[in-house]
């Protein structure tokens, strides 16, 4: 299992770690003010305006899905576009459409994820997307983006929610599937292992993503996104494996302008490669209290990161939340419990029920929307609901400036 994995992972590099740790602390939580105001704009002007991060923003949402060959390393990666959409497919986007579309209906990925959905725990997996497919875009200029790295044997889907919380403000999101480390050959027991190999693979990944999807000539890209993407705002997220994938390609890509991950460090002693210091961009992490996948080793890993890293930096620790908290697939296979219903808690095994997940989806969709409207859209509003302790008593951000 995933938390088996992760557990000797951070047991084993905690023996390995001899520095001291700066933990963030509930004193370090800021008093904030009202909320931003919304807006509507749909030009250029759009990034100079405050958006409302705890909410959708004004435009629905398409996503187109495609493959992509690199012929020059043999990997062929299936491909996800979340974007801001014209208003023509709103009625699209909110009858949204079954996580299993982001595979062909005559393929045995969506078979699979076809019977998991199924079976999966309603309260903790949203099994429909709030977006439209191939939907026409937003009459906008260029968009930033933001690429997404999935978990470790995750599917490039599993913060759904997210990106449809930045692209509906007008930010794109783009995200691959690491072929060899799906949730599928995870069931299969064929998946790429969790070390410093596959890490680069995967970094290598996001480069070449970025490199295709950057390419206004490339015929491989979707009419609907093609050639709207703007290349001086980038930014770069990921969740658990995903999460030091990005610290990887913050530090060996010039294009990212900012970083985040979710649930992880981006740096310890087992996965070399990342070191905080070679990072000169912007980043935040999301740190959930009760992840007993990467326990609390893993955690004070993350406090440590924070500490190390060159500002701005910030750090929002989540009260009751597991490792998939902040995904749409706590839950949907054994392994990917953790963030889902009841659980234990670290410090005592005591009984205990984690966040709800629709609240926590919204905690995490408010958290990278206001980092990424802050960094790539340069909103100074977006320091409020990335700062806010709210709900009181469960979120508990701290920051370097």
């Amino acid at each position: 299992m995933k938390t088996r994995f992760w557990l000797g992972f951070f047991l084993t590099a905690l023996v390995a770690c001899s520095k001291t740790t700066t933990a963030a602390t509930d004193d370090a939580v800021v008093d904030n003010g009202d909320t931003a105001t919304g807006s509507d704009a749909t030009s250029a002007d759009r990034s100079a305006t405050a958006n409302d991060w705890r909410k959708d923003g004004s435009f629905p949402v398409g996503h187109a899905d495609f493959v992509l060959n690199d012929v020059k390393r043999s990997r062929t990666l299936r491909v996800t576009v979340w974007y801001p959409a014209a208003e023509s497919a709103r009625a699209a986007a909110d009858a949204g459409t079954s996580l299993a579309d982001f595979y062909p209906v005559d393929s045995p990925e969506h078979a699979t994820m076809t019977t998991l959905l199924a079976s999966a725990p309603a309260t903790c997996v949203r099994a429909k997307t709030h977006s439209a497919v191939n939907a026409e875009p937003a009459a906008t200029t260029a968009w930033p983006l933001v690429a997404f790295s999935h978990c470790h044997t995750c599917t490039r889907f599993e913060i759904t929610t997210i990106a449809e919380r930045l692209a509906s403000h007008g930010i794109a999101v783009v995200a691959p599937d690491h072929t060899g480390n799906t949730i599928f050959e995870g069931l299969a027991g064929t998946s790429a292992g969790l070390g410093a190999p596959f890490l680069q693979v995967r970094a290598d990944d996001m480069k070449f993503v970025l490199d295709q999807v950057l390419d206004v000539q490339n015929t491989a890209i979707p009419t609907q996104v093609r050639g709207k993407f703007d290349a001086t705002r980038i930014g770069a997220l990921g969740h658990s494996f995903g999460g030091v994938t990005t610290g990887k390609v913050l530090m060996d890509d010039p294009r990212p302008k900012a970083g985040m991950a979710l649930a992880v460090p981006m740096a310890q002693p087992l996965l070399p490669g990342v070191d905080m210091a070679q990072i000169h961009v912007p980043v935040a992490f999301v740190l959930a209290r009760e992840d007993n996948s990467i326990l609390e080793v893993g955690n004070t890993f993350i406090r440590q990161n924070f500490a190390d890293a060159n500002p701005p930096v910030w750090l929002i620790e989540v009260a009751d939340t597991g490792h998939f908290s902040f995904t749409d697939i706590a839950g949907i296979i054994p392994g990917f419990e953790a963030g889902c219903g009841k659980g234990l808690r670290m410090e005592d095994q005591s009984d205990f029920t984690y966040l709800d997940n629709t609240v926590a989806r919204g905690i995490g969709a408010r958290l990278v929307g206001a980092f990424f409207g802050k960094t790539l859209l340069g909103e100074a509003t977006a320091e409020e609901p990335l700062m806010a302790a709210e709900p009181k008593g469960v979120v508990f951000p701290s920051e370097r400036l």
